[in-house]
């Protein structure tokens, strides 16, 4: 059942979602449908939309897609979070928590895109990932208004062979762009994340 948001709530309310995951309840297939059907939509650059959405269900992949992720957070959090307090404390603390179940969240979405750009310019591989976000953030907002959460993770990438191998995508041809945790969540009272001054961050007319 669609959340009552309006489109503002809907994009300061889209958290990254880690810990309120609701690992027992199922996702049906026809919710994740109407999302994908949604993000179909996102605007996208003049390549045919050659891009695709891995949706994984099977608990043995979820497990297997799991430990190659746990192989990646683990190290990165621990020299991260060295030090740290505060916002970047709690993240950490959430992302440590994601990797202990991130095998039991009921769905994982891992859009891809074709052709592979390792050593291609910046431009170029900027503009071929222009419309697989965008796709992606749309699936994610869609899920929002769902009661689903989400976040957009990337440390699967690390043995994106591996994980290529695992689901069966073509590894020379295609390219993953992040694997998308996706559940019901524990609650749906998301509120705005604190943000930094606007002046800290946009530069009009020049840096």
């Amino acid at each position: 059942m669609a959340l009552d948001l309006t489109p503002d709530e809907l994009l300061s309310t889209t958290r990254a979602v880690r810990k309120r995951l609701d690992l027992t309840r199922p996702v049906e297939r026809e919710v994740l449908e109407e999302c994908l059907q949604l993000a179909q939509q996102a605007p996208t650059a003049g390549y045919g939309q050659n891009w695709h959405f891995v949706v994984v269900q099977d608990a043995e992949q979820r497990a297997a897609l799991g430990e190659l992720w746990r192989q990646v957070a683990y190290p990165y959090i621990e020299k991260r979070m060295e030090g740290r307090e505060g916002q970047a404390l709690r993240i950490g603390d959430a992302v440590v928590h994601l990797a202990e179940h991130i095998h039991e969240v009921p769905v994982h979405v891992i859009p891809c895109i074709e052709g592979r750009y390792e050593g291609e310019s910046n431009a170029l591989a900027a503009s071929m990932f222009a419309s697989i976000i965008p796709a992606a953030w749309s699936f994610m907002l869609a899920a929002r208004s769902r009661g689903l959460g989400s976040v957009w993770t990337t440390f699967h990438l690390i043995h994106e062979r591996k994980a290529a191998e695992i689901l069966g995508i073509p590894y020379e041809e295609v390219t993953q762009v992040s694997l998308i945790p996706v559940a019901y969540t524990l609650g749906t009272d998301f509120k705005p994340g604190p943000r930094k001054p606007l002046d800290t961050m946009v530069h009009w007319d020049r840096w």
